[in-house]
């Protein structure tokens, strides 16, 4: 995992305990597209599995998840593929 990966799997599972986190940088798919950065680190495919999300949608998933990496995306992120479960759902 490369240094943004990984504090986006920290942050994740400070934010949303307990949770199963997964990380992976798919920046590569993305070259010379919006966003897109020399070197990555710019496009994530995220999983969490989270008892935090029972009772929210999916949108207040995505937004929740969103506000937890803001400093992520002020600092060059642009991009994340969510898949947001409760262990329930996963």
């Amino acid at each position: 995992m490369t240094r943004r990966a990984d504090r986006i799997a920290e942050t994740l599972r400070a934010s949303f305990p307990p949770a199963e986190v997964a990380v992976v940088d798919d920046s590569h798919r993305h070259a010379g597209h919006a966003g897109a950065a020399p070197g990555g680190e710019t496009h994530y495919s995220v999983r969490v599995v989270s008892p935090a999300f029972a009772g929210m949608n999916r949108v207040a998933r995505s937004r929740a998840v969103h506000e937890a990496l803001a400093a992520e995306f002020k600092g060059g992120l642009h991009a994340l593929a969510l898949t947001l479960r409760t262990p329930e759902e996963a």
